[in-house]
């Protein structure tokens, strides 16, 4: 009988093709002694994403609905884990962090987040724009939700599974991040960010538009101010 797994992480993917085999290695190699599943969401990928992520090794591959949110969405509600974590497809984040955001949801904490702008962390695949459209979502949310962030649009986090359901998650896009940060204070979940270290992505471009999702992260801020 198979054993419930101790840690699920969760991918989300769009045409990761030349990313998802070594994302996949990479992240096998520092939970090998843990027991884990690997958990690919697919947003319906043109390319070989999914042939790959599979011949990789990942435990599920699910093909879904296009969207960030949704996918990952999907994979905390498949997820049979204690510890869920969620991590790009990109190669841009650290796979040796894993054992942070573990150890720190093994501390007590509810919700362990990235954040590349605390002593310790960074970023190389941020333009000047991108950071400061997150230095002003990071301000407001602090000040309208009594928060303490210092990162917001960043998508690498641990969870403990039994904190999931209790945020009510509904976003399909990329204000999924900045809906997880302001349920998680309205939800009085114990909160800590970690330094995380944001490597640029290794190949491909982003599926992220930055007017675009800029503007569904502001409403998401808003439009939780009104339940």
């Amino acid at each position: 009988m198979r054993r419930e797994p101790y840690i699920s992480v969760v991918i989300p993917t769009l045409n990761e093709e030349r990313n998802i085999t070594e994302a996949i290695k990479g992240i096998k190699r520092i939970i090998k002694d843990l027991n884990y599943e690997i958990i690919v969401v697919d947003g319906g990928s043109t390319d070989n994403t999914v042939e790959y992520a599979k011949r990789a090794g990942a435990t599920k591959v699910i093909v879904y609905e296009k969207g960030k949110g949704r996918q990952l969405r999907k994979g905390f509600e498949i997820a049979q884990g204690k510890i869920i974590i969620s991590i790009d497809a990109d190669l841009s984040n650290r796979p040796e962090e894993i054992k942070l955001i573990v150890a720190s949801i093994e501390m007590g904490y509810d919700m362990c987040m990235g954040s590349r702008f605390i002593t310790g962390g960074g970023t190389e695949d941020i333009s000047l724009l991108r950071k400061l459209g997150n230095k002003f979502f990071v301000g407001m949310v602090n000040i309208l939700y009594k928060t303490n962030y210092t990162d917001m649009c960043y998508g690498y986090r641990g969870f403990r599974r039994d904190v999931i359901k209790r945020l009510s998650l509904k976003e399909d896009g990329f204000g999924i991040e900045t809906e997880i940060s302001i349920r998680s204070k309205l939800a009085g979940l114990r909160v800590i960010e970690i330094p995380s270290f944001e490597k640029k992505r290794a190949y491909g471009n982003s599926n992220l538009k930055t007017f675009r999702d800029g503007y569904i992260i502001l409403k998401t801020i808003v439009s939780h101010l009104f339940g």
